[in-house]
């Protein structure tokens, strides 16, 4: 068994969608939870190739209002994935982010989906400082136009939780990579094992209002907390630390030291840091 994967126990009760799968965080969801759930049914705009045993396969633009109703027929819970994955100039991010999020939710609603998991990013909190733990209390600090998107994800995400009562959970991943790739990741590294094992807690835990977690392996030096997360408990197994002594780079400068974002608050940057609290 792959080291990301998990026991499938069965789960004949729970239909879950996964947006985005051909991406890298949605590939290694693909794989981790296999044969996991009753249906399993993957959507993109890229290839996602031949359905495999127990996968639905739908390829559609997140944009289309009528595709997103059509794939979240018939299912518990939506992992969505799909968007613009880093930053880019405004238009790149609007169609995919801002509007292909709203019609995700949009579409839970109407068709009655249970739980949305909306894939969020520490990006969405980039301009806290580094010396500061952050928690489920800690206001949003966006560092770029694809933090912007997050907040406003989580933000989406909150008012259909309270108007319309969809179950969401706003996933802030770190670093999704094999093994950390620099000194910051240190601080937030998700590993794929540890990845696979948060999903499926989100989409497994019996009920939750509106949460956000953050998404990151076990780290002696970590950037945020989950101590105040109650409603879903997590299966981390993996630890950045077995990494501290690797010959790691350093970013590039104090400013990316400086703030959780890291280059994704020095890109564009022209403020005053001091004045940053």
């Amino acid at each position: 068994m792959p080291p990301h994967e998990i026991a499938p126990p069965p789960r004949p009760e729970t239909r879950v969608l996964l947006t985005g799968a051909a991406g890298g965080v949605g590939s290694v969801l693909r794989d981790g939870l296999a044969g996991r759930y009753a249906t399993f049914r993957m959507a993109d705009r890229a290839d996602l190739g031949l359905a495999r045993p127990g996968e639905e396969v739908s390829v559609g633009d997140i944009r289309d209002m009528a595709w997103c109703e059509a794939i979240t027929r018939d299912i518990d819970c939506a992992v969505h994935l799909a968007a613009q994955p880093v930053e880019a100039p405004w238009p790149g991010i609007l169609g995919p982010n801002i509007e292909g999020c709203y019609n995700l939710f949009e579409a839970a609603r109407l068709n009655g989906v249970r739980r949305v998991i909306f894939a969020s990013s520490n990006h969405a909190v980039g301009f806290h400082r580094t010396d500061r733990v952050l928690d489920r209390t800690s206001p949003t600090r966006p560092d770029s136009r694809y933090g912007l998107s997050k907040v406003f994800g989580e933000a989406l995400g909150r008012m259909y939780a309270d108007k319309y009562g969809l179950e969401v959970a706003c996933l802030r991943i770190g670093s999704m990579q094999p093994t950390p790739q620099d000194r910051r990741q240190l601080a937030t590294w998700l590993s794929p094992g540890d990845l696979v094992r948060m999903v499926a807690g989100l989409i497994d835990a019996e009920r939750f209002h509106f949460i956000t977690p953050y998404g990151s392996s076990h780290s002696s030096t970590p950037f945020w907390t989950n101590d105040d997360i109650h409603e879903v408990a997590f299966d981390i197994r993996d630890s950045s630390d077995a990494y501290r002594d690797a010959d790691l780079p350093a970013l590039p400068d104090d400013l990316s030291r400086r703030f959780v974002g890291g280059t994704f608050c020095t890109a564009e940057f022209t403020g005053d840091p001091d004045r940053i609290d």
